[in-house]
């Protein structure tokens, strides 16, 4: 593996930094706020889902 000397290394870190298309203050609250909703929608599967197993669990026991 061919070593760069540290110069060189952050040249090549601003040249690809340079081709990065940055998403725009829109996009980025857009999709922030869809990654809000879809953790709320998952939170509220999985507490749907962990209540009905345990009422599950819990006749299967007899605890009722």
């Amino acid at each position: 593996m061919a070593k760069t000397n540290p110069f060189e290394f952050f040249q090549q870190v601003r040249a690809e930094t340079r081709k990065v298309t940055w998403p725009s203050r829109r996009e980025t609250m857009i999709t922030t706020v869809m990654v809000f909703i879809m953790v709320t929608l998952a939170s509220l599967f999985f507490l749907a889902a962990d209540q009905i197993m345990a009422l599950g669990v819990e006749f299967l026991l007899g605890m009722r």
